[in-house]
């Protein structure tokens, strides 16, 4: 599938980088210990060291440095066993100190790698150019008074990963993967919730146009897209804004824009600065950061497995399809669910199951696998009631359906409504007899070569057997019957 967008002048390639903003999932902030728990009263999360005081001095969070690094071991990158704090200085009203503490030319963790599953079963490797620890400012607030804005420090000092991409991006659909899939890897990693709608995780889409083969064009950067959805319909709009402009006999400017979320379109916010303009110097009241290499090599030891491992497991160990198991891991629980299912049974049955009526059922309910109504072992039951023909898959429908309204058990719900699978083949005959019998023109006509009616008399004797035929049984007997 080409990723190519035509123009008035031919087709044109759209260039993406991203620079993702993940919050760290610590209880304390990055260089004090003042808590981060989400939707707290305002400022009622904030040390002096958050709020600027004079003469406060950061104090790092380990275990946010430990986060770091489990993430950059996640995305198979190399981690710095030196790296070190700058003062990024600028002015905002929600930054005390006229600075944020970030990292520059030195970060925590340098190159690495994410793999993205497409649609058509491949696999893409984006590069990832840099991931470093810098603390979050607050938040103002214009809409608490007409004439007055405010000031929240809770977020002050919060520990974010930005996570920087090289530019190897296509296209908005390739963009909405990369999220998806790093969002799944921090949280398999346990590193960020990746709840983007908390604010957890927010991007900076960095987007340019160019003919194919040629140089990177100029770049504009969309700030702070806090959806998928939004970065997929951002991408969108600013290349199709870029070819046009060009396309016309204009030039890109290189600036920082805002996404419209309610107008789908970007605007312009202030030209974009560059690193000189920063004046990043070395954080003096914080000594170069240096890792001992037997620790990192500890928390490799103690990663779980990763999406991308379970992947190929599920696929080795069940038979069942790349596809099937790169839906299943997307989430850590629906993976795990799927193997409490599946051991020790038909597996592709069970991920047939998962992930047509079972997920079907949760989106309906509007519930997750840790809260759904079906355990893993009810429905194992229900499956091991499929594979000894006590019930056929049309009847299992039914009872999975009473399974979710009443909790009870498969079997039980068997043996109350009768349903159990009639395999008596006498009886079937019997049944199949009758349809014939009422059916005499349709059998003729299927005699004489119509034989898209063979589904017809199926559903004719499994409607008057309730459904509770053996389907294979029917379908053998049938068969053996029209042709006589």
């Amino acid at each position: 599938m080409s990723n190519l967008i035509q123009g008035a002048t031919g087709a044109w390639e759209i260039v993406i980088g991203l620079e993702v903003h993940a919050q760290v999932s610590s209880n304390a902030k990055l260089f004090s210990g003042a808590a981060t728990a989400f939707g707290a009263e305002p400022n009622t999360q904030v040390s002096t060291v958050d709020a600027g005081f004079p003469g406060m001095l950061p104090v790092i969070n380990r275990y946010c440095v430990e986060q770091a690094v489990k993430t950059g071991l996640g995305l198979k990158a190399k981690i710095n066993l030196t790296s070190v704090f700058d003062r990024k200085n600028y002015f905002y009203a929600d930054l005390p100190n006229g600075y944020q503490i970030s990292q520059y030319k030195d970060p925590i963790v340098g190159e690495g790698r994410l793999l993205l599953d497409m649609p058509d079963g491949s696999t893409r490797e984006i590069g990832i150019t840099r991931l470093h620890l810098e603390q979050d400012a607050g938040k103002s607030m214009h809409d608490q008074h007409p004439n007055l804005t405010f000031v929240d420090l809770n977020r002050a000092g919060v520990a974010l990963m930005e996570i920087v991409s090289e530019p190897d991006l296509r296209s908005a659909e390739e963009a909405a993967l990369y999220l998806t899939k790093l969002r799944t890897v921090l949280r398999y990693l346990g590193t960020c919730d990746g709840n983007m709608e908390e604010g957890s995780m927010r991007a900076d889409v960095n987007v340019s146009v160019r003919k194919p083969g040629q140089p990177f064009g100029t770049r504009c950067e969309i700030k702070n897209v806090n959806s998928i959805r939004f970065v997929r319909a951002a991408v969108e709009y600013e290349a199709r804004r870029q070819i046009d402009i060009i396309e016309d006999g204009g030039v890109i400017h290189q600036e920082t824009r805002l996404f419209d979320s309610g107008k789908g379109v970007t605007r312009s916010m202030r030209s974009k600065e560059d690193a000189h303009d920063y004046r990043y110097f070395p954080d003096p009241d914080l000594l170069p950061l240096v890792l001992d290499a037997a620790w990192v090599e500890g928390l490799k030891a103690g990663l779980p497995e990763l999406p991308d491992e379970k992947k190929a497991r599920l696929v080795a160990d069940y038979g069942i399809k790349p596809y099937d198991a790169g839906v299943l891991v997307a989430e850590r629980e629906p993976a795990d669910f799927f193997e409490a299912v599946a051991r020790g049974r038909d597996s592709r049955l069970a991920a047939s199951w998962i992930m047509g009526d079972y997920f079907a059922m949760l989106n309906r309910l509007g519930k997750s696998v840790t809260d759904s109504p079906v355990s893993a072992q009810a429905l194992g039951e229900l499956i091991d009631l499929i594979a000894d023909d006590t019930i056929s898959g049309r009847i299992a429908k039914e009872v999975f359906e009473a399974m979710v309204e009443t909790g009870k058990a498969p079997a039980a719900i068997v043996e109350e409504k009768g349903l159990r699978q009639v395999t008596d083949t006498g009886a079937i005959e019997t049944a199949i007899d009758e349809v014939l019998a009422r059916n005499q023109d349709k059998v003729a006509e299927y005699r004489s070569g119509k034989d898209k009616l063979f589904g017809f008399f199926v559903g004719q004797v499994m409607k008057a057997t309730q459904g509770k035929a053996n389907p294979a049984a029917v379908n053998d007997i049938l068969k053996a019957k029209l042709q006589g």
